[in-house]
């Protein structure tokens, strides 16, 4: 699935971008609210990234390919702010940097063997290493190809680079393409749609889309009312008196992720 704005369209072929880009995400976002609130994510909330501070996982040549393709995945239009200014970069470095990355809840004993969709991931890799060995694969693709980064792209080309990853089976470090691509579009949308205490869904733009309202647990007031609409700001788990969301701290995991 990928936003393809940068692209010459007609004017028919926009709207229709549009309403499938906007249908995709409450879809989307119905689904991944459900999990939002649930504990077990790690990640921060911020404004442009590369005036942030650095990275606790990524590197520079892997937090550029990130911000960049997240933007292209979930772009600004008029339906409100994207990934990147959703902090959805932020929100997938602590998921890499924590338990999540490193594995600590998956199976690790093999055999490594080609599986069926059904079967779930068959890969020896964490995730954390994943996405070292993969971002690291096509940072070198690109030099090869004498095509720069990927952020200095039009947007055409990396909307066509990214369609590419999507399709193929490339090798990108023992990493399939298309198993890189489908795991960047999942944790996109997690972090986009994820409670902001683990740092994505920046002022809960998200939420707002899809009209989610977050974690609210009390509906006393309303149990008696029938068949109007439940209009509020959404609410996160950390948010304080005055609105304030404090963000979780990222969890450790007990298999620290190798370094680059």
């Amino acid at each position: 699935m990928l936003a393809t704005r940068g692209l010459r369209q007609t004017p028919e072929e926009a709207k229709l971008e549009r309403l499938s880009r906007r249908s995709f995400f409450k879809g989307a976002g119905a689904a991944a609210a459900a999990a939002a609130i649930a504990p077990g994510c790690e990640r921060p909330p911020q404004e442009v990234q590369s005036k942030r501070s650095p990275y606790t996982f990524l590197n520079a040549d892997e937090a550029a390919f990130i911000e960049a393709a997240v933007a292209r995945l979930i772009p600004v239009d008029e339906t409100g702010p994207g990934a990147l200014e959703a902090g959805v970069p932020t929100f997938i470095d602590r998921q890499l940097a924590g338990a999540w990355g490193a594995g600590d809840d998956l199976y690790r004993s093999g055999p490594w063997q080609p599986g069926k969709p059904e079967q779930g991931y068959q890969l020896p890799f964490t995730p954390a290493e994943l996405f070292r060995n993969a971002l690291r694969a096509i940072v070198e693709d690109l030099r090869k190809a004498n095509r720069g980064s990927f952020a200095k792209l039009k947007a055409e080309d990396q909307d066509a680079y990214l369609r590419a990853l999507e399709r193929e089976t490339r090798d990108l470090g023992g990493v399939p393409s298309n198993i890189f691509f489908e795991s960047l579009l999942e944790i996109t949308i997690e972090g986009f749609f994820s409670d902001p205490v683990y740092g994505g869904n920046k002022d809960m733009v998200g939420w707002k889309l899809i009209g989610f309202p977050g974690a609210y647990a009390n509906f006393y007031d309303f149990v008696d009312q029938h068949g109007i609409a439940f209009t509020r700001p959404p609410m996160s788990l950390a948010q304080d008196a005055i609105g304030t969301v404090h963000v979780h701290p990222v969890n450790a995991p007990r298999t620290a992720p190798k370094s680059q």
